[in-house]
Order: C-alpha cells, then sequence, then structure tokens
C-alpha cells in the first residue's frame, strides 16, 4: 500500500509503501473489541468497596428471644434486613484485569492499523517537530491540516517541543511508537505516523 508523505505544514514529501501484513489486512471486529475490553479492564482501579455483615460495627447478640413474641426470627442486628446492616454480596477490592495472548494483542493491533488504513485515516508525516514549544502556533497548523481528534505517533522518544505545544491541545494525543494502543487508535479519527514510527512498527512485526 502506497501512501503520500507530508510535512507539519501540509507540503509534500515523496511517498512511502506500507506494509500489507500490518496495514493491508481484512480488519476482525472480534479482535478489535477483545483488545478494547482488554485494555478498559486492565486499566479499572478495582478500588470499590462495602462493609459486608463482619465488618459492621454493632452487637451481634441476639435481638429477642427466639419464640414467644409473635415477630419474625431474628438474630444479629448486623444482617443485611436491617437499616445500618452489612451489604449482601456487594463489591470487593479486586483486579478487573484478565489475560489475552500476547500474539492476540499484536495481531489485534496489526487489525486495527488496517482498519484505520482502510478507511484512509492514516497520515504519514516526515517527523514532528515544533520550533518552540507553543500552543497556539501549533494549533493553528493543525487547523489548517484539518486535525481536530489525531493521535500522534513519532519515534522511540518524541521531539519535546512538539510534545509541549500539543499536550494542551483538546482530542490531540502524542505517543511514542512503544506506546501505541488498540483503544487509542480507535478513539481518534485520524491516526498520524511518522517515518521513523512506520520503521519502528515495521522492524517490531518482523
Amino acid at each position: 500500500m502506497k501512501i503520500d508523505i507530508t510535512s507539519l505544514d501540509g507540503v509534500a514529501a515523496g511517498s512511502i509503501d506500507l506494509d500489507d501484513s500490518i496495514f493491508g489486512l481484512t480488519p476482525r471486529e472480534d479482535l478489535i473489541a477483545r483488545m478494547v475490553r482488554y485494555q478498559l479492564a486492565k486499566r479499572r482501579a478495582g478500588t470499590h468497596a462495602v462493609k459486608n455483615r463482619a465488618e459492621i460495627a454493632r452487637t451481634g447478640k441476639k435481638l429477642y428471644k427466639q419464640k414467644g413474641t409473635g415477630s419474625a426470627r431474628h438474630g444479629s442486628a448486623r444482617v443485611p434486613q436491617f437499616r445500618g446492616g452489612g451489604r449482601a454480596f456487594g463489591p470487593v477490592v479486586r483486579s478487573h484485569a484478565h489475560d489475552l495472548p500476547k500474539k492476540v494483542r499484536a495481531l489485534a493491533l496489526k487489525h486495527a492499523l488496517s482498519a484505520k488504513a482502510q478507511e484512509g485515516g492514516i497520515i504519514v508525516w516526515a517527523d514532528a517537530k515544533a520550533v518552540d514549544a507553543k500552543t497556539k502556533g501549533l494549533k493553528a497548523s493543525f487547523a489548517k491540516l484539518g486535525l481536530t481528534s489525531a493521535l500522534i505517533i513519532d519515534g522511540a522518544e518524541p521531539e519535546a517541543n512538539f510534545s509541549l505545544a500539543a499536550r494542551n491541545i483538546p482530542q490531540i494525543d502524542v505517543l511514542p511508537v512503544q506506546g501505541i494502543n488498540v483503544y487509542d487508535i480507535l478513539r481518534r479519527q485520524k491516526l498520524v505516523l511518522t517515518k521513523a514510527a512506520i520503521d519502528a512498527l515495521e522492524a517490531r512485526f518482523k
């Protein structure tokens, strides 16, 4: 798959052949959905908790005698039936993460990249650099290019001025190539890859 290379100013800078084994697959929605579920489950804090009957500070003495009162047979006042009692089957502190094979995760990333390429959502830049760390100038450049929602992937280390200038622009994310992930690819309209990012991705999947 051949795609044009442009600059931040919108100037053409040649073209590049994208590897069909990464960007030319027929997207499988089931793989992508599994990966998104895996990512979102893994980042949940799991710190929700309630007090069960063992944690309630209240007497455990039997309320009244078992028979002869005409009332229901009750024991402890800490049980869930009473106001202020413990919660039955409430949430506990736990991890929501689940396993997903490494090969499935790698394949899901390929399919997410292929899906974005298929819909014409990939832009390739020669590099991602800014003269100074000024948000105003970078925002104006994005407006000229029509970038309102984009994930920008650079090489091993994004350029410092560019990262600082872009971090305060809504719906614009800048990540190193190691941080590329399925969820962030899907949540933005455009995926911007630098030439260094493409080289790193192709080396990673070979």
